[in-house]
C-alpha cells in the first residue's frame, strides 16, 4: 500500500488503481462485445481503453521529453488532423488483448516518468494551446487522473448496460448485497413522472 500521506504516492495511487478499475471492465468480453458502440457517438469498452493508454503515452512522454519504445502502435498526433476520433477504436488489426497488453506497457512508461521525475518538474503539453503549454509532473499527474476517472465512469456505465455487470473495482462492488433493483427503479420512476 502506497504512503498516503505522500503526495507523489497518493497521487500515483490513485491513477494506478483508476487503470486497474478502467482494464477491469473488459474482463470476460469478447473481442465483439468489447468493440461494440453503446452511446449515440459510437462510445466502446475497447476504445476508452485505446484513448486511455494513448492519453497516458503523451501526458507522460513527450510532455517531458519522453519517447514510447514502440511509437507505432500509439496514434501518432497527425492521425488526429484526418480523424478526430482515431484513438476512440480499434482498428481491424488490433485486438482487445493488445491493447489491453499496450496499456500496461504504457502504464511501466508512465510509472517510469513519475518515479524518476520531482512534482515540481517541469513540462509541456505541445497540443495545449500557446501560452498555456507549460506544467508541472504534479498538474499532469492530477490531469491524467481525473481523465481516466472519467472515462472509467463511461466504462462502468456501458459495462452495466452490456451485462448488468456493476462495481466500481475488482472485489468492491460498492453496492448493496442482494438489494431489490427492479423496485428501486421504479420507485424513481415515479419520483420522475412527478416532474415536467
Amino acid at each position: 500500500m502506497a504512503d498516503l500521506d505522500d503526495m507523489k504516492a497518493a497521487l500515483h495511487y490513485y491513477l494506478r488503481r483508476n487503470r486497474d478499475d478502467l482494464l477491469w471492465k473488459l474482463d470476460g468480453l469478447s473481442e465483439r462485445e468489447a468493440r461494440t458502440p453503446r452511446t449515440a457517438t459510437g462510445n466502446n469498452l475497447l476504445g476508452v481503453v485505446k484513448h486511455c493508454l494513448n492519453v497516458e503515452a503523451a501526458y507522460f512522454g513527450l510532455t517531458f521529453g519522453r519517447h514510447f519504445s514502440a511509437p507505432e502502435e500509439l496514434v501518432a498526433l497527425e492521425a488526429f488532423d484526418d480523424d478526430p476520433q482515431v484513438d476512440w477504436y480499434a482498428r481491424e488489426d488490433e485486438t482487445k488483448d493488445g491493447l489491453i497488453d499496450l496499456y500496461r506497457r504504457v502504464a511501466v512508461f508512465a510509472d517510469e516518468t513519475i518515479d524518476q521525475l520531482p512534482l515540481d518538474a517541469p513540462g509541456q503539453v505541445p497540443w495545449w494551446r500557446p501560452g498555456h503549454q507549460d506544467v508541472t509532473l504534479h498538474r499532469v499527474i492530477a490531469h491524467v487522473t481525473c481523465d481516466i476517472a472519467r472515462h472509467a465512469g463511461h466504462a462502468d456505465i456501458m459495462r452495466e448496460q452490456h451485462d448488468g455487470a456493476i462495481g466500481w473495482q475488482r472485489g468492491s462492488a460498492s453496492i448493496p448485497d442482494g438489494y431489490d433493483w427492479p423496485t428501486y427503479v421504479s420507485k424513481l420512476r415515479k419520483l420522475a413522472d412527478h416532474f415536467e
